[in-house]
């Protein structure tokens, strides 16, 4: 591994995610101090669209490092790393991603209702000619969800914006009876992964869990 930088590159994620955007913050505050690391945010626009016959794993490591090299590539006289991240639900080697209305969302959630399935989150890393990338995955047990409860989650109108039509970290939560594995890869940024990620790329690291 090379030596880490003796300078402070300038660091891009490329989300818009505000839970990503908080996780982070909260990475980067507690290794470096509060608000001695900032970042810039910079969304990377690329066809999300799963390729015929893309597996759930596939799918999220195509995006996560489609979005770093995007990004990337505008800063190629810079110091800059770029972090980028895909999550999607996986029920039974099927992608489940944004529902396109409450129906659907109706649909999905009622196929995972009292079954687990599982969460992947890549996370790609690129600074200048270095990059790492790697993928974690948890396990996630939905509660038997009555239709009382469907009812009432759906009318938050929180399913519409998430991959799986649910949010682990809000008004979703009431749903899950089990998480195996790490609560930020379901939010959608594993960060014990990202720091050793941010080390191969050489950038100084202190996690602190």
């Amino acid at each position: 591994m090379e030596p880490p930088s003796t300078t402070q590159p300038r660091i891009v994620l490329a989300s818009r995610s505000p839970r990503r955007v908080d996780l982070l913050t909260k990475l980067l505050d507690e290794a470096f101090g509060e608000g001695e690391m900032p970042f810039d945010i910079e969304p990377a626009d690329i066809d999300e669209t799963p390729l015929e016959f893309e597996t759930p794993l596939a799918h999220v490591q195509r995006l996560a490092q489609g979005k770093a090299h995007v990004i990337a590539q505008q800063y190629t006289d810079l110091d800059v790393i770029v972090i980028a991240a895909d999550t999607t639900v996986d029920v039974d080697g099927e992608i489940y991603g944004k529902p396109e209305n409450l129906d659907d969302a109706r649909r999905m959630l009622g196929e995972m209702s009292g079954r687990t399935h599982r969460v992947h989150t890549a996370i790609s890393v690129v600074r200048g000619d270095r990059q790492a990338h790697t993928v974690d995955t948890a396990s996630v047990t939905l509660v038997h969800i009555t239709p009382e409860l469907m009812d009432w989650y759906l009318g938050t109108g929180e399913s519409l914006d998430k991959a799986g039509a649910y949010a682990l970290q809000g008004d979703g939560g009431k749903l899950v009876e089990t998480v195996q594995g790490s609560f930020t890869t379901v939010v959608g940024l594993p960060l014990e992964p990202l720091s050793d990620l941010l080390a191969q790329c050489g950038l100084s690291w202190k996690f602190m869990a």
